[in-house]
């Protein structure tokens, strides 16, 4: 089986996707910078709204620590979104073969897993975090190699369940991690391009 690696994190200031979504506007992604943006994504995790997080009482410290580790992992990779030039989500790359979920599922060649936040709205934009998962799929598939997007919500996040199965994400079965209670949910680039016919 062949596993993902990601390559040491680019100059942080450095965009390495541009994604226009008609009717939202253009977005953009680049590496997260330790311990640059730390500061803002502090202010992130430690909201109410990021509760299945797990980083409500985290420090500044943790969290930098935290972040340091998946930049500096082989098989982890950070980007933080923006959205018309501000920061507007992150996004979490992992290969599950070294992680503790490629214990609960049979992992094949070309999984990625991936997490996703958005940052608090300061202004509701409709459509915004369906955009996001858009912009995020796009940037992941457009890797050759990937060829299947894995994510393992908590079961009690009514609301990403909405967002992924619009995406073109297929539930597969219920897990008990360590930390949570999981829906197991992947997304092939095909499953992705159907929903996305669906959706226009």
């Amino acid at each position: 089986m062949t596993t993902t690696t990601f390559a040491p994190a680019a100059d942080a200031a450095a965009n390495l996707s541009d994604c226009h979504v008609p009717a939202v506007g253009d977005f953009s992604l680049r590496p997260l910078a330790v311990p640059g943006d730390m500061p803002l994504l502090h202010g992130w995790v430690t909201q109410e709204h990021a509760r299945y997080w797990g980083m409500l009482d985290a420090t500044l410290q943790q969290v930098t620590d935290a972040y340091r580790a998946l930049q500096q992992g082989a098989h982890t990779a950070c980007y933080l979104g923006l959205f018309r030039g501000e920061p507007a989500f992150l996004l979490e790359c992992y290969d599950p073969a070294h992680d503790v979920l490629g214990e609960y599922y049979p992992v094949q060649a070309g999984d990625i897993g991936m997490h996703f936040l958005v940052a608090p709205p300061t202004r509701p934009i409709p459509g915004f975090t369906r955009a996001v998962m858009r912009v995020i799929l796009a940037f992941l598939f457009r890797d050759p190699a990937t060829l299947r997007v894995v994510v393992e919500p908590d079961v009690r996040n009514d609301k990403i369940h909405v967002i992924n199965r619009h995406a073109g994400f297929v539930y597969q079965q219920e897990l008990a991690l360590p930390h949570k209670r999981a829906h197991l949910a992947c997304c092939t680039r095909e499953q992705h391009q159907a929903a996305l016919q669906r959706g226009q």
